[in-house]
Formats: structure tokens, sequence, C-alpha cells
């Protein structure tokens, strides 16, 4: 089996744990502002979690591309650096001496892998923790910028700031309250973008 087939069979595992680890990144923000994230999200936004999160800031889009691009040029990097030992010790490489050619390939793709499941899982998690608690932190001290104004079917209108939403619901803060509110999505007309300084 030729290196791209290797890389196409594992292609569905690899989104499959890109999903897992969405799911882990929304479950542990929202966890920190107190909501259960899964309860209010359908298969569709389970299925699109890590494309939302890896497009959410162009700079989160450029470090996921490095990191592939990366990860991909890694397993020929360790053939030609195995005998360092940095590079021994920061990939936690065992000696590869006794191993033929094929079993030194499949061994160093392993190791690329593996580095890059983890950094994925890091950054998600850090994503996640470290976005929750910010958020979190804002709402506490009032430091929230209101930059939509919802407007509801109803006629009903308030000025708000998005924490967050998916294919059904709006996760947002209204102006002067700390308490985080859910709005279905077919109840609002639409959202406009205010210039924050017009309302001091």
């Amino acid at each position: 089996m030729k290196f791209p087939d290797k890389i196409e069979n594992l292609l569905p595992l690899g989104y499959l744990f890109l999903v897992v680890m969405g799911i882990l990144k929304e479950g542990i923000f929202y966890y920190q502002i107190g909501i259960n994230i899964v309860s209010y999200s359908s298969i569709l936004d389970i299925l699109i979690s890590p494309i939302s999160t890896i497009t959410s800031h162009y700079l989160m889009l450029i470090y996921i591309c490095i990191l592939f691009y990366l990860c991909f040029h890694l397993p020929s990097f360790l053939a030609k650096n195995n005998d360092k030992k940095w590079v021994q010790k920061t990939f936690e490489l065992k000696n590869t001496k006794t191993l033929s050619t094929e079993e030194k390939k499949n061994y160093y793709i392993f190791n690329s892998v593996k580095f890059l499941a983890i950094f994925l899982m890091s950054t998600f998690v850090g994503f996640g923790f470290y976005g929750g608690m910010s958020t979190s932190k804002k709402i506490k001290e009032g430091k929230l910028e209101y930059n939509y104004k919802l407007n509801y079917n109803s006629g009903e209108t308030e000025i708000i700031n998005i924490i967050g939403s998916n294919s059904s619901y709006y996760f947002y803060v209204t102006k002067g309250n700390q308490n985080i509110k859910i709005a279905p999505i077919g109840t609002i007309k639409n959202l406009e973008i205010i210039n924050n300084k017009s309302l001091n």
C-alpha cells in the first residue's frame, strides 16, 4: 500500500478525530458560561464543528494549514535526522536500525500522525478553555461590546453581544444583563451591526 493510499484510508478517522475535538472545544467553551451546548446542537452542528472552529479566525486557519503542511513533511525529516538526540527526545523515537525500509517509513508516518493529533488536541482544548474563560470574565465584569441589534419577528428589539450560534440558536447577552439568553433562530427577523460608540 502506497503512502497516498494510506492517507486516503486515514481521512475518515482523521475527520472523526476532528469532530470529537470540535465537540470537546465547544463543550469546554460553553461549559464555562453555564451552557450544555450538546443539548442545543443538531447532528449538522456536530459534523461541522471542526470546520467552524478552524475557520472562526484567519489566524486559526493559517495555523492549522501550517501545522498540516509541517506534519506532511515530518516523516522525511525524521528519516533524515533520526540519529540526532534532540530529534529522538522531542519525538520519542526508538532505534530503527533493525527495521526494514518499509517499517521505518510506517514508523515515521505513525509518529507524524501522533504529533499532529497531539497538537490539534492541544489547540482545540486550549482554544475552548481560553475562549470560555475570557468570555465568562468579560460577562462578569461587564466588559463585552454590544455591537448587534437583534430584531425579533414580534417587533421587539435588543442590543446584544453574540456569544455564539449554531444552526438552531443564538446565544447572547443583552446590555445591562449578565444572564445568557438563548433564542431560536426562527424567532429572529434579522440582526443589525451597530456602531458601539453611538450607544455611549
